[in-house]
């Protein structure tokens, strides 16, 4: 796992796609040929730009110092009819669940949620005509030819929301990290005091059947998320991406259920759509409190377990529960790909 400040979700940068090359006005010259007419040939394409989906990268870190990417220009056309070299085109591979929008206009650019998938970010002009493309029965000496398009410039924005099966949602020291620790071989900084998670933390539960998913654990939420307070603000779009929300009600808060309800209105406030995900509460450090003195969850919507990470209580129980959601999620997925044209 790479360190805490190498983490990066929200870059921006200049893009500059190549310029096309220019047509060339050229004339054919040979020997015994007495009317050889135009043969200027057309000029190079631009390279583009193109961010492509790499499942071995999970932070933006490598595009974060890239102020300014350039592609190179289309090489102008020559005689004999030959074409310019087209510009070669920019690869920037990124994390799956990066977002491209362009940044004046907040243009919807792409996004890349599979291995491979590809978004352009400025395209390359294309290479302007020679004279021999503009010969006709009319018009059979053209003395002129294009110039090549310019390529596309532009302010990229670029939004990375984790792509994860179940996300841990929680306040401040709810036992998430700890809760990670044990059900994967993550191993995320786990101290007795607040906001000792500063990013975001994947884990991969894996069974014995060889069935797996992932889970994220996002930094602690606190009253107030949504407008800012605290670390929830800027971590809270990747919740967008989780198939299942995992609420961690610490034993030793105050009042869990009234918390439930507190991290349920910041998720609201942020986006509405977050509270039509499916999800599971679970009451974390379980062995602070004696079972006959744990209060009654019956007016929580929703399902509920309660969990000790100390003596493994509900963790079992809790894996498969998760499983069985998730697997319903990803059929659900696979249907909708089946019948929608």
């Amino acid at each position: 796992m790479q360190a805490e400040s190498d983490f990066i979700d929200y870059v921006k940068i200049r893009v500059e796609a190549g310029d096309g090359g220019a047509g060339v006005v050229h004339w054919r010259r040979e020997k015994h040929v007495p009317r050889g007419g135009p043969d200027g040939g057309d000029g190079g394409d631009g390279g583009s730009i193109w961010m492509v989906g790499d499942p071995q990268k999970w932070t933006l870190l490598d595009v974060k110092y890239r102020r300014v990417v350039k592609a190179a220009s289309g090489s102008p056309g020559q005689g004999r009819c030959k074409k310019g070299a087209s510009g070669e085109d920019v690869v920037l591979r990124v994390p799956l669940g990066t977002t491209a929008y362009e940044e004046e206009s907040g243009h919807f650019l792409g996004e890349v949620l599979r291995a491979g998938d590809r978004v352009c970010l400025a395209r390359g002009g294309k290479g302007g005509r020679g004279n021999h493309a503009f010969r006709s029965p009319t018009l059979q000496a053209p003395d002129f030819a294009e110039p090549g398009q310019p390529g596309e410039k532009r302010i990229v924005r670029l939004e990375l929301k984790l792509l994860a099966d179940v996300c841990l949602v929680g306040p401040p020291n709810a036992g998430k990290s700890t809760l990670l620790s044990v059900l994967t071989r993550a191993r995320p900084k786990v101290a007795p005091y607040p906001f000792t998670t500063l990013v975001p933390q994947l884990g991969v539960v894996q069974e014995e059947r060889g069935r797996s998913f992932v889970i994220a654990d996002l930094p602690g939420l606190v009253e107030g998320a949504s407008e800012g307070k605290g670390l929830g603000l800027r971590f809270l779009r990747h919740l967008e991406r989780g198939s299942i929300l995992l609420f961690t009600l610490p034993m030793d808060h105050p009042d869990p259920k009234g918390l439930f309800h507190q991290l349920r209105e910041e998720l609201r406030k942020y986006h509405p759509a977050l509270l039509e995900k499916p999800y599971l509460i679970a009451f974390t450090k379980a062995d602070l409190v004696p079972p006959t003195d744990r209060p009654s969850c019956s007016e929580l919507p929703g399902e509920h377990l309660f969990l000790s990470a100390v003596t493994q209580e509900g963790l079992a129980d809790l894996v498969k529960r998760l499983r069985d959601r998730v697997e319903l999620h990803r059929g659900t997925l696979k249907k909708q790909e089946v019948f929608v044209p």
